[in-house]
């Protein structure tokens, strides 16, 4: 089937993300055990990723949770949102940019409440694509199947027809599910060329090595 589409994630693919250890320093900040600021912040982190809460409320209840006034919370935030968005991937972001307009492109994310304004306003990723399903607007999140389907189908385009790129197995698997290319991201070369290999063979030209 040609392919007509490629769709991508955002954090480890199109944007670098190291982790920052920032929950292990704010555990020695506040007194807590390892692990214990996401098992406080659980729910928060869960209800966020699928919008179920506003920034505001996400903010109101960390202090709570946490027994910390808004300040440290807007501080802890801020180290959340430094790893999150980490930096950005330049020649893939380049390379994506270029399958404009002969292939549809799209990105699949599974996000947390405020991304899009702040991935707008760092990377402009808004104008990298066509589309952009993140989870927290949508309400589903990856491997659940109804958010690839969602994405191709508000690009006009089947499953088949499209490649995916993700930097996860399971996400990987969950778009191999319901009928997309999906490969696993590993570094951009190899990325790029096994991109390039899936285009060539449906559209007959030659692929870049």
């Amino acid at each position: 089937m040609t392919v007509r589409a490629v769709l991508l994630d955002i954090g480890g693919v199109l944007e670098i993300t190291p982790p920052t250890d920032w929950p292990g320093r704010w555990e020695v900040r506040l007194g807590l055990r390892p692990g214990e600021l996401r098992e406080r912040g659980d729910e928060v982190w869960e209800a966020g990723a699928v919008g179920a809460i506003s920034e505001a409320e996400v903010h109101r209840r960390l202090g709570e949770l946490l027994g910390v006034d808004d300040a440290v919370v807007r501080a802890l935030m801020d180290d959340l949102w430094a790893e999150y968005l980490g930096t950005l991937n330049v020649e893939l972001v380049e390379y994506v940019r270029g399958l404009r307009p002969r292939y549809r492109t799209g990105i699949i994310s599974n996000s947390f409440v405020g991304a899009r304004e702040r991935e707008r306003e760092r990377y402009g990723l808004d104008e990298l694509t066509e589309l952009t399903v993140y989870s927290h607007e949508v309400g589903m999140s990856k491997p659940d199947p109804r958010i690839y389907e969602l994405a191709c189908a508000r690009l006009g385009v089947r499953p088949g027809e499209t490649v995916f790129l993700d930097d996860t197995e399971e996400m990987v698997d969950g778009a191999r599910a319901v009928g997309m290319q999906a490969l696993l991201f590993e570094h951009n070369a190899q990325a790029i060329a096994e991109i390039e290999a899936l285009i060539g063979a449906t559209s007959g030209r030659v692929g870049v090595s």
